[in-house]
């Protein structure tokens, strides 16, 4: 578990995950976290690489998520998150973008966080470079890619 001033963040369980896969109304969402889980089932030693990761609030109100999308063989791992809506222009999704990241950096075998964001999403936008992320000049398939090196 890391945890910052206002947050706890984890990745979670499988029966964590099955659990949020369940309650998902929006196919698109259940989609994705469906394939979370299952790489989570085929990679088991690297868990945390595949994982749904929990935001909560130090009192265990659940604010949103975020997950790494595993490790590819230069050591990069690419992040994705959101929070919920109710949660949004607190500076949370920052928070717990900058805390992960820097787990991640120091963590055997990998060399930098990358993120995709789709270019209108100035929130978004504004959270990685909060977080230390910078522009790389490339273009991925969701928008700009942002690294944090170590």
């Amino acid at each position: 578990m890391i945890e910052t001033n206002r947050l706890k963040i984890y990745a979670a369980s499988k029966e964590q995950m099955e659990t949020f896969i369940a309650a998902q109304s929006i196919d698109v969402l259940k989609a994705a976290y469906t394939e979370m889980l299952n790489g989570c089932l085929v990679h088991p030693d690297q868990w945390e690489w595949y994982a749904i990761w929990m935001i909560e609030l130090k009192d265990g109100t659940h604010i949103g998520e975020l997950c790494f999308k595993g490790i590819n063989k230069s050591g990069s791992t690419e992040i994705g998150y959101g929070t919920d809506e109710e949660y949004r222009g607190r500076g949370y999704a920052s928070e717990a973008v900058t805390a992960v990241s820097a787990w991640a950096l120091e963590q055997n075998g990998i060399n930098c966080v990358t993120a995709e964001v789709e270019r209108e999403n100035t929130a978004s936008v504004r959270v990685l470079e909060k977080s230390g992320f910078e522009l790389t000049g490339r273009i991925g398939e969701e928008g700009p890619i942002y690294r944090k090196e170590k």
